[in-house]
């Protein structure tokens, strides 16, 4: 129970964060626009804005839709099977989700910033550290990570009351 109410709570703030990302990115092209065609001097730094804006909204919100279940799967079996075979392939799946959020999303990311710190590469426009803009996949990954783990521990709940 309590882990439900942490997950809601990881929800609720997660879909804030999007929703501020979703805004942040509409002012920031319409301000280009405005710029660009009203005042007839664009600004440097919308496009590289847009650009990071929509790379954190798309990895983010790839965790946020792994957290309802509602990513991209294939249920050709999952849809033949029933109660503690059900659950059990849910497991093995959630277990995969999660070693590839690991490994891939959490550890890789993590070099992926480390790497990128440590060459010192900046932005272009923005002059900010890009390792700062790639923080985003470890974020996620944990995100993801969190995510199988509150739904394996629901799918063994459902075995033990079969």
């Amino acid at each position: 129970m309590i882990l439900q109410k942490v997950k809601n709570n990881v929800d609720a703030t997660l879909k804030w964060i999007l929703v501020f990302i979703i805004a942040t990115m509409t002012l920031n092209v319409l301000w280009q626009v405005f710029s660009r065609f009203i005042l007839r001097n664009p600004s440097s730094i919308t496009e590289e804005l847009a650009r990071y804006s929509l790379i954190w909204l798309g990895i983010l919100g790839a965790s946020y839709v792994s957290g309802q279940k509602m990513h991209l799967a294939i249920d050709l079996l999952s849809t033949k099977l029933n109660g503690v075979s059900k659950s059990y392939l849910e497991i093995v799946i959630q277990i995969c989700v999660l070693l590839f959020a690991f490994f891939v999303m959490v550890i890789g990311g993590i070099r992926l910033v480390q790497i990128t710190l440590t060459l010192n590469q900046i932005s272009a426009a923005l002059q900010i550290p890009l390792g700062y803009v790639y923080t985003v996949v470890p974020i996620s990954g944990a995100l993801m990570v969190f995510y199988s783990i509150v739904y394996i521990i629901e799918e063994f709940r459902k075995v033990k009351n079969s």
